[in-house]
Order: structure tokens, then C-alpha cells, then sequence
């Protein structure tokens, strides 16, 4: 025997008040469904399962790369090598080359600091005096580098590897990730990941305000004797929670968009937190609206620059060509066409 199951929860189905019965509540529950009047919760088809498989391996490989960064950092540090001092990032260009020739048995402070690259703030004196201390380093933190290097290289193969596997699975849903990734805070790979936990068309949220609830960006409530006791916002989807927050941030700090001139307005009446939240609402209901109606995203705060315009192009470009996508530009201003 086979047949369809239906998941709802109790919270959102409550009854009239009274004892509570088990067999009393199932039976009003089935006469809820078969009149149409059962909440039932949001379970994804298979297909969208596997997305949501596949999109949330990356956050466990991505803090596994800040650990490990963070215990190479540590490790330098106790060989009283400060590198980080003057580096913002040591995995980036300059600290990725300094600490794989320091990992291959190179001692010259001089020779490490001319491994930098021109552009960064710090001049060579300065690198090399960081690095004075690679001329006695032990041959032991040097082995030790090498497998810190190397385990943070196989975490971002695979970091890779996953992001290319979800760039396949939504290949025929590329559209929406292009039109998703226009907005300002979000991206190619965040664009992804919240495709995998909403669908392609949002069609299960009936509207933006539904789509706020079920993700928890929206303001909660909790009322008794009509007196507000708290506002705070209901528990929802984790990850998506997540990544609109971080989202938000980024979005306020887009030059020339609607979302900084509305953060910046919020500020006057609430806390950064509690500001940064709102604008995580408003990015929430602008991607049911993006989603749900298929339409692409205006900016509508002041003009942003030209330059600024064709550094955010060639960066989605860039992300797009690496995760797959055949990227063809249709004219010089930038605009380009996805196939």
C-alpha cells in the first residue's frame, strides 16, 4: 500500500482549548486536510533535496579552512613570525607565496620579502622585518607548515569540487541564478544556495510575506493582555537566515544602492543589529519578488558609477566562467548573455 504523506505541525494547526486527546486531534486534523484547511509544512521534491544536500557541504569545508588558517596563523605567530602584521589576508597572493617558500626551507628574510606582490601597503623593509625570524626557524615548523598547506589545499579542492557539482544540478535554472546574483550583497554562489532552499519560482510561498515568515526574517510576536512582550524574530530556515544576514551587510555597503541609503536612514531610529536585520527583510521579500515573477532586479537607489558597473560585471563573469557557465558579452558596456 501506498500513499502520499502529509507533514504539518501542531503549532501552526492548534485546536479549541481543553484536554488534550491524541485520537481528538486526529481526527480534526484529517477533516482540516480533506477540507483544504490543513497547514501543511514546505517538503522539498527529491530533486530539490539533493540541491540542499549538495549546497550545504560548503559551510563545513569553509570553517575548516578558517580553522586551519586561523592554526597556521597561530603557528607563525609561536615560531615569532609576524607576518599577519603586515598581511590583511594570509592566504591571499603575497602570504599564500611567503608561507609556501618558508614551508620549502627558505631562510632569507630578504628573499621572502621580495616574494611579495607590489601593490600591498607594506614596503620590503618592513616584510622582511616580520620575517626575521625565518633565518633560525626550526626544521620542525617548517614540516609542520607543509601539512597545514596541505590539508588546506585538498579543503578547497573539494570546496571546488561542490561548488561545481551545484553549478550542474541548476545548469537549467541558470536564469534565475543570474537574475539572483544582480542583487546587490549576494552573488553567483549565494544566488545558488538560495535556490536550493526556496526552488527556482518560490512557488510555494504564496507571497513575500510567507516567504519571510517561514525564513524568520520577520518581525515575531508576542502578545499578552495586549501588551507586546517581545518582537523578536521567529526561528526559521537556518541557513538562509545565515546567509541573508551576511548578505545585508554587504548590501549596505554597495556604493550608490537603494540598500545604503535605506540603512543609513534606518540607523537614526534603531541599532546597527536591529538595521542590518531590516534590510535582511528586504532582501528576503526581494527575492520571492525576483523568484516568484520572474523579473530582473533595477537598482533604484542613486546611479552607481560606470566604473563601479563594469567591476561588478566582470567579477559575475569571472564566478560565473569558473563554476561552468559559457558567459558571451553582447556589447562593450558590460552586458553579457548566459548560455
Amino acid at each position: 500500500m501506498r500513499g502520499k504523506l502529509h507533514l504539518a505541525q501542531a503549532k501552526s494547526n492548534r485546536g479549541p482549548r481543553g484536554r488534550k486527546n491524541d485520537f481528538g486531534d486526529g481526527e480534526r486534523w484529517l477533516k482540516r486536510l480533506v477540507a483544504g484547511e490543513l497547514i501543511l509544512s514546505f517538503v522539498p521534491e527529491p530533486e530539490q533535496r539533493l540541491w540542499r544536500t549538495v549546497s550545504r557541504q560548503k559551510l563545513p569545508l569553509t570553517r575548516q579552512r578558517v580553522r586551519l588558517q586561523n592554526q597556521l596563523d597561530s603557528l607563525l605567530e609561536e615560531a615569532h613570525i609576524k607576518l599577519s602584521s603586515r598581511l590583511s589576508d594570509l592566504l591571499g597572493i603575497t602570504g599564500r607565496r611567503i608561507v609556501d617558500a618558508l614551508a620549502k626551507g627558505v631562510s632569507d628574510p630578504a628573499a621572502l620579502a621580495a616574494l611579495a606582490d607590489p601593490n600591498i601597503k607594506a614596503t620590503p623593509e618592513q616584510l622582511a622585518e616580520a620575517l626575521s625570524a625565518a633565518a633560525e626557524l626550526n626544521p620542525i615548523y617548517r614540516r609542520l607548515l607543509k601539512m597545514h598547506l596541505t590539508e588546506l589545499d585538498l579543503v578547497e579542492a573539494q570546496i571546488l569540487q561542490w561548488e561545481k557539482e551545484l553549478a550542474c544540478l541548476l545548469q537549467p535554472h541558470q536564469d534565475a541564478v543570474q537574475r539572483l546574483a544582480e542583487v546587490p550583497g549576494l552573488g553567483v554562489d549565494s544566488a545558488q544556495q538560495i535556490i536550493a532552499e526556496v526552488g527556482p519560482t518560490a512557488a510555494t510561498f504564496p507571497s513575500a510575506k510567507c516567504l519571510a515568515s517561514w525564513v524568520g526574517t520577520c518581525p515575531g510576536v508576542e502578545e499578552s493582555a495586549e501588551v507586546s512582550n517581545s518582537s523578536r524574530s521567529p526561528k526559521g530556515n537556518r541557513n538562509l537566515r545565515r546567509l541573508l544576514n551576511q548578505a545585508a551587510h554587504a548590501a549596505v555597503k554597495t556604493k550608490g544602492s537603494i540598500f545604503e541609503v535605506v540603512f543609513q536612514r534606518l540607523l537614526h531610529g534603531l541599532e546597527y543589529k536591529e538595521a542590518i536585520w531590516a534590510i535582511a527583510h528586504r532582501l528576503c521579500r526581494l527575492i520571492w519578488k525576483i523568484l516568484h515573477d520572474g523579473v530582473p532586479y533595477k537598482e533604484l537607489g542613486p546611479a552607481v558609477g560606470a566604473k563601479a558597473k563594469r567591476v561588478r560585471t566582470a567579477r559575475m563573469i569571472r564566478e560565473l566562467r569558473k563554476l561552468g557557465y559559457r558567459v558571451e558579452p553582447l556589447a562593450p558596456a558590460g552586458i553579457a548573455n548566459l548560455g
